[in-house]
């Protein structure tokens, strides 16, 4: 059974070109190592440039699996130079009710 998460990209300064572009092939990756379900990734942008990511793992297995693949960890390398991962609760956005996000194109 799939595993639904939801990551939360906060861009380092000066770095938010770059952080657009890891999450435009996160989702492709992680689907060519046979990590995640077919789901597409849902991306958007908080007002402050912070991007969110929905996304489904194919289970609590590729979830670990991920931290010990080699192509994976040379993405998120790419993350950890690009952006701070947050909570999501920490944006303002997700304060409200019904939190809206401007939608990406990834």
């Amino acid at each position: 059974m799939g595993r639904s998460v939801i990551a939360v990209y906060k861009p380092k300064p000066g770095k938010g070109a770059a952080l657009d572009a890891v999450v435009a092939r996160h989702w492709s990756v992680l689907k060519s190592q046979g990590l995640i379900t077919d789901r597409p990734a849902y991306i958007m942008r908080a007002a402050d440039g912070t991007i969110v990511e929905v996304f489904e793992w194919l289970s609590p297995q590729a979830i670990e699996q991920a931290h010990h693949n080699a192509e994976v960890q040379k993405l998120w390398a790419v993350f950890f130079d690009a952006c701070e991962f947050i909570p999501v609760g920490s944006l303002p956005e997700a304060q409200k009710l019904f939190s809206e996000f401007e939608s990406v194109d990834a």
